[in-house]
């Protein structure tokens, strides 16, 4: 645990900032600059599994494998009814798995030959492959609306491979805020450790079910993809299942890097870089764990309210304290002038970090830097409406239209140009909108 850090003189006179939100400072202090490294491959894990994986059971994913192996388990669980379009995933254990690969169409085949059972192979594959994706599209879609607005811009090839990612984050925060939530802390460690195992086989190829093979498809479609940042939000949801309080803003910190940041790790190889090679990619780093850093902070406050009824407070204790504001308060939902202040507080954090995330936007190559910069605009007007809102996160959701994010795009696209003859515009935009004032 980290020990409380009091203000310097300094901080006090800029407001109360402590200058441990700075990217460096804080990443030395915790250890995260070398937690990921944008030079090892992509198949490279840089840290140590969660907990002992359990045996591994073999799932050969490659064509020639139905030839020589035609009946053999396969722990890939994926059911494709005949009469429908949809696919239906089954999580089912090794054990209970069918005896033949789903997209297998070789066994028993007479009169056909290799080529031809490899084609026919290839194109069962593909066909589950694009129902898989398209279920990826389709939780995106529908668990974050904002985000999934902004991978719209991305080029199809890439969008799809964000669904994946997101996807599989979104499973893996379902780990301990779903159904099983109120499993045991040490049936939870058996659970991630079993899906940290998952996430190994999915790097080797294979998949479980069709949203493990649409993830394993895009690692081998995009080979800068690390293991790494995957592995840290597995940690990240240990944290989440041992620790519902957050003594300072360094513990917080750990945190949303683990749970978000990463994300900004995983999908800096698929956004690419103007910059080719890991050059590019390291430039870039940091302001993609800053916009992850930053879009956690804004889920916290928006959610205040929410993490309440389930006994959690994710605002840094030391924060609370600074205002002389207690947790009875919180659960109680006082709202004063003490939490305003607060609130005030932690919006001007998550501003900060939204900012860093920007100089990165330009890093980024030129079809990804309208999806990102978009995707941030949106989002971190959360906080104006929270604002609007009287900081009251306890009775009111803040949210966006999907007018005012549609609305949104045109300003995001001036803010992407690199040519000065679009900055008197931008800047009338952002005076009209009150934009440049908040960010």
């Amino acid at each position: 645990m980290v020990m409380e850090r009091s203000f310097t003189p300094r901080e006090r006179r800029a407001g109360g900032t402590p200058h441990s939100d700075n990217l460096d400072a804080i990443h030395d202090r915790l250890g995260i600059d070398k937690l990921w490294d944008a030079d090892h491959s992509a198949r490279t894990a840089l840290t140590a599994p969660l907990l002992p994986a359990a045996p591994s059971s073999p799932s050969p994913t490659d064509p020639s494998f139905a030839d020589s192996h035609p009946a053999q388990s396969n722990p890939v669980a994926l059911l494709t009814p005949a009469n429908s379009d949809d696919v239906v995933v089954v999580g089912a254990p090794p054990s209970a798995v069918p005896a033949v690969m789903p997209w297998d169409t070789t066994t028993g085949a007479q009169g056909i030959s290799l080529l031809g059972r490899r084609m026919l192979f290839l194109r069962k594959r593909a066909q589950i492959l694009a129902k898989s994706y398209d279920e990826c599209r389709r939780i995106t879609a529908l668990f974050s609306k904002t985000f999934y607005m902004g991978t719209t811009l991305l080029s199809a090839e890439k969008r799809r491979a964000v669904w994946a990612i997101y996807t599989w984050c979104r499973r893996t925060d379902d780990l301990v805020d779903g159904p099983r939530v109120t499993q045991h802390a040490s049936e939870l460690r058996a659970t991630l450790a079993d899906w940290e195992h998952r996430l190994d086989q999915i790097f080797d190829g294979d998949g479980r079910d069709g949203l493990d093979l649409a993830m394993a498809d895009t690692v081998s479609c995009y080979p800068g993809l690390n293991i790494s940042p995957f592995r840290d939000m597995v940690k990240g949801m240990l944290m989440d299942v041992e620790q519902s309080r957050f003594e300072t803003f360094d513990d917080l910190y750990l945190y949303c890097y683990r749970v978000a940041g990463t994300v900004g790790l995983m999908t800096l190889p698929i956004m690419g870089t103007k910059l080719d090679g890991p050059e590019g990619v390291r430039g870039a780093t940091k302001s993609a764990i800053a916009l992850g850093i930053a879009l956690q902070l804004t889920n916290i406050l928006r959610d205040v309210g929410e993490d309440r009824l389930r006994g959690r407070i994710y605002l840094p204790l030391e924060d609370l304290r600074r205002f002389n504001y207690t947790e009875e308060d919180l659960f109680n939902c006082v709202l004063d002038n003490r939490y305003k202040n607060l609130m005030k507080f932690e919006i001007a954090r998550a501003r900060r970090y939204f900012r860093q995330a920007e100089k990165g936007v330009a890093l980024l190559s030129e079809d990804s830097q309208l999806p990102v910069q978009a995707s941030l605009d949106m989002y971190s007007q959360i906080l104006d409406v929270l604002e609007q809102n009287g900081y009251d996160n306890f009775n009111r959701r803040a949210y966006i239209t999907k007018s005012q994010k549609l609305m949104t795009v045109p300003l995001s696209y001036m803010r992407t140009r690199s040519s000065k003859a679009w900055q008197p515009l931008l800047a009338v935009a952002e005076f009209l909108s009150g934009a440049k004032n908040k960010m």
